[in-house]
């Protein structure tokens, strides 16, 4: 081996040595330096930094706000009505060597499982407590509650290095086993409501109706005085002048109501009376009168 090929060799190790002690820290991930296993450096500054090549490991974890959607979990209001909460989580690993500490190797799926352990019975505990009620996580009161879940989760969650920036519920749904119960009493308050206003509306119609009968009676029966009192009026008008005329001329009233009686009784040309000639009833016919009148 020549001594070009020597130097050359050499120059490439060195390279390779410094290459390996060299690494880059992005502005989004803080990273920690590790000798077997040991925590040697915490590196949270963007830029290079260095660690010894082949002795010590570079562990890197997300500096960002990260998201973790729990599995839907059954509650328990305190009206006992049963609901399925589906949630989710925003966190950051707040402190890499705690971190690092309490998942170990496993990383953020490690850490990811034990912060669903400790989301889901925060969630249980705080939407099954004393005057929380169906209604109310259904409601917009329900940001209060899930401002007390960050609260509770945030705390439980800093032994894991993680800040638990905020827990928002997405879903909240009746269990599949009571969905047909529900739906069945819905429909029954529905129709029973319903009953009611057909009920309500039937009465209101025979009120209406009656109070129209007795508007109809009231008015037939005012009509039939107004046309009685008319009626007797023109009664007594035309008999009042009846009497004037039988007053003035007793004769020709007699022949005219005779005249009359034969246009009432002969009416039509089939009309046929078979009477006797000398009968009173032919008396204005046979007189001098009545043949002028012929």
């Amino acid at each position: 081996m020549t001594k070009g090929t020597l130097s050359l060799a050499a120059l490439v190790g060195i390279v390779f040595v410094i290459l390996s002690s060299v690494f880059i820290v992005d502005e989004r991930e803080k990273a920690l330096v590790l000798q077997f296993g040991q925590i040697k450096s915490v590196k949270e500054d963007p830029g290079l930094a260095f660690k010894v090549p082949f002795i010590q490991d570079v562990v890197k974890y997300d500096d960002r706000i990260l998201s973790l959607d729990t599995v839907p979990t059954e509650v328990t209001p305190s009206d006992d009505r049963r609901l399925v909460v589906d949630a989710f989580a925003r966190y950051r690993v707040s402190d890499v060597v705690q971190f690092r500490q309490a998942v170990g190797v496993g990383g953020l799926a490690a850490a990811e499982d034990r912060l669903e352990g400790i989301l889901n019975p925060v969630i249980r505990e705080v939407l099954g407590s004393d005057g929380v009620t169906s209604n109310t996580i259904l409601s917009a009161d329900r940001a209060a509650l899930m401002q007390r879940i960050t609260v509770q989760a945030r705390a439980k969650a800093l032994p894991l290095g993680l800040e638990v920036v905020d827990v928002r519920l997405k879903q909240t749904n009746l269990p599949e086993q009571n969905l047909e119960s529900t739906f069945s009493r819905m429909r029954a308050e529905r129709e029973r409501e319903a009953a009611d206003e057909i009920a309500r509306g039937e009465e209101a119609a025979l009120r209406v109706r009656a109070q129209a009968d007795r508007t109809v009676v009231e008015l037939v029966s005012e009509a039939q005085k107004s046309a009685d009192i008319t009626r007797g009026e023109a009664d007594a008008r035309r008999n009042a002048i009846f009497a004037d005329a039988y007053g003035a001329d007793e004769e020709f009233f007699e022949f005219r109501r005779s005249l009359d009686a034969y246009e009432n009784a002969i009416k039509g040309s089939n009309s046929t009376l078979v009477i006797n000639p000398d009968n009173a009833f032919f008396d204005y016919l046979k007189s001098d009168q009545g043949a002028a009148a012929n």
